[in-house]
C-alpha cells in the first residue's frame, strides 16, 4: 500500500517499501523486538507485525510498546492514522 496525499501544492507519494522500512525501524527501536523477515503487512490503516523477542522480555509490555511506537511514528512521519497495529510474538531469541 502506498500513501498518497494530494494538496493544492501538488502530490506527495510514499511508496509501500518506504512505509515498510518506517514500520520496521519503529518496531525495532523498542528494546528486545526484531521484526521477522516476512513478518510485516500493511493494509489500509491496519499494520500486522510478526516479531522475535529477546528471552526474558515481558512480552505483553513489548507488544504494547511496539504498537505505540509504530502508531506514533506513522502519524508523525507520514500523517497516517492507523486503525490497528497487530503484534504477534513468533519466536524467542
Amino acid at each position: 500500500m502506498s500513501h498518497v496525499e494530494t494538496t493544492p501544492e501538488g502530490t506527495v507519494t510514499i511508496p509501500a517499501g518506504v512505509l515498510e522500512q518506517i514500520v520496521r525501524r519503529a518496531a525495532e527501536s523498542v528494546d528486545g523486538a526484531t521484526v521477522r523477515r516476512r513478518g510485516l503487512t500493511l493494509d489500509g490503516g491496519r499494520v500486522s507485525l510478526s516479531l522475535n523477542a529477546r528471552y526474558g522480555t515481558v512480552l505483553s509490555d513489548l507488544g504494547k510498546a511496539v504498537q505505540r511506537e509504530v502508531r506514533e511514528t506513522l502519524r508523525t512521519m507520514c500523517g497516517i492514522e492507523t486503525t490497528a497495529v497487530d503484534v504477534a510474538v513468533e519466536e524467542l531469541v
